[in-house]
């Protein structure tokens, strides 16, 4: 195992605090993606150990949220809702003006690594339809249009 010992240590209290070891299993690799910014094989591997598990058993759990990155992603997230609020107030064509202003789809990063774009299925804010989410930090993008998505890349980090 090569997980960095105060890594180790914080997933072992996850255990502690979270009823034993299936409990932790999102919380360490929230930890590990907090640390790394993403959560490798390598690290699957680490965790199942550490877990007394099987590496499916934690790529499983890794692979069903969509705010668990299983490949390395861009300095700046965007992640748009396609849920049916979003859909059926335009999130299409906010998709559309995105992936031309970047050159990129879904799930991919630019070539300068800068952004990557994901879809997720609801990001909570139907209100405010069509919504995202921009950043590490999962600040909200509300009442998206095309018109204001050079503003919305070009804005603070």
């Amino acid at each position: 195992m090569s997980l960095p010992d105060a890594l180790a240590a914080g997933i072992r209290h996850a255990v502690d605090s979270h009823g034993g070891p299936r409990g932790a299993i999102l919380e360490a690799l929230r930890l590990v993606q907090q640390a790394e910014g993403w959560v490798s094989d390598a690290r699957i591997a680490d965790i199942a150990t550490l877990l007394g598990m099987t590496t499916a058993e934690i790529d499983n759990i890794a692979t069903f949220y969509s705010h668990i990155f299983r490949r390395k992603v861009g300095r700046r997230l965007i992640m748009l809702c396609d849920g049916a609020s979003c859909y059926l107030n335009g999130a299409d064509a906010v998709r559309d003006a995105v992936m031309a202003r970047l050159g990129i789809g879904f799930g991919e990063t630019t070539p300068d690594g800068d952004y990557t774009l994901l879809n997720v299925c609801c990001v909570g804010d139907c209100d405010h339809a069509p919504a995202g989410v921009l950043g590490r930090d999962r600040q909200p993008a509300r009442r998206l249009s095309p018109e204001a998505i050079d503003t919305l890349l070009d804005g603070p980090e």
